[in-house]
């Protein structure tokens, strides 16, 4: 101890998180400073100011935190113009007796709380959403009867850090623009407590980036907890819950072959003593981690090879 855990696009916001901590500020106002950087930054696409939009051009974003010592947590869906909807999520946790607020509700308050509303596509994001509009449309996602016995993949991302100091304190936050080129209004596993984050204090944390929708039938990240809690190791935790998403993966048209999905999850976790761990269904997957002496990317664990024909 301390550790801060990220994804693979968290490198600055595990650095920044980890200064905090040893500034002695609460792991959650740490986390959220990190992924903040990633937030505010419009060459990644995934997350905050510049993330893809909906099918609109609209960016709708989704965030979520959690807080170990206080077992509170606070999210936002579908908020649109504010560059760190973590921040907000923070404030939902902090200043209501909510955890979520939604849509332009969550504009309101957070409008309130004196966040200014800016246009948050970027010329990048608005030309990758034009291309998909002339692509259209078998790979929206209104489907026919033909279309929906076919898959498709379209950019996601997502940024989970996961802190945990030398007081034994943890804390989460899960930020995301979400799917690319959404149905407007959608929200996946990132603003949802116990899908894209969850954290016990008493065992640990852990959160998740990918398909929402599996990680949200999963309820992963609280299971990777309960799997820590009675003994299993973050690693074998993890693997447990990608095996039960292949498993439950039944969908033809999000299948290779029965048990192999046309999409890749992966999970982050920080058990109480400082192990932690990142896994996803297939090879390839980063992340970052700072152990308290240095701060790097690894290569994450994995369930499954990628079938030939994926």
């Amino acid at each position: 101890m301390p550790v801060v855990i990220a994804s693979g696009n968290g490198i600055n916001a595990t650095a920044m998180a980890m200064e905090k901590i040893r500034q002695g500020i609460d792991t959650l106002d740490a986390v959220v400073a990190g992924v903040n950087l990633v937030e505010e930054d419009p060459n990644e696409m995934t997350v905050g100011y510049g993330g893809y939009p909906n099918d609109q051009g609209v960016v709708e974003l989704d965030a979520c935190v959690m807080h170990g010592p206080t077992y509170r947590a606070g999210s936002v869906g579908a908020l649109k113009g504010v560059k760190r909807p973590s921040r907000v999520a923070q404030l939902v946790m902090e200043r209501t007796d909510h955890i979520m607020l939604v849509g332009d509700g969550a504009l309101a308050f957070a409008k309130a709380h004196g966040f200014k509303e800016e246009d948050l596509l970027t010329e990048k994001a608005r030309e990758a959403w034009l291309k998909w509009k002339e692509s259209l449309s078998d790979q929206d996602d209104w489907l026919g009867e033909d279309e929906r016995k076919l898959g498709f993949e379209r950019p996601t991302g997502t940024i989970n850090c996961c802190a945990l100091n030398e007081k034994g304190e943890l804390s989460g936050t899960t930020t995301t623009s979400g799917l690319a080129f959404k149905i407007p209004g959608r929200v996946g596993d990132s603003p949802i407590i116990g899908a894209g984050l969850y954290v016990d204090n008493e065992v640990g944390a852990a959160g998740a980036t990918g398909r929402g929708e599996a990680v949200i039938l999963s309820s992963g990240s609280r299971i990777v907890v309960e799997n820590m809690r009675h003994g299993m190791k973050p690693h074998e935790a993890i693997l447990d819950v990608l095996e039960r998403i292949c498993q439950k993966t039944v969908d033809r048209r999000l299948l290779y072959r029965k048990g192999y999905p046309k999409f890749n999850d992966t999970f982050y976790a920080i058990n109480k003593d400082g192990e932690y761990a990142c896994a996803a269904i297939y090879p390839g997957a980063k992340f970052a981690v700072h152990n308290g002496k240095e701060n790097a990317l690894q290569d994450a664990g994995y369930l499954l090879e990628r079938p030939e024909d994926g």
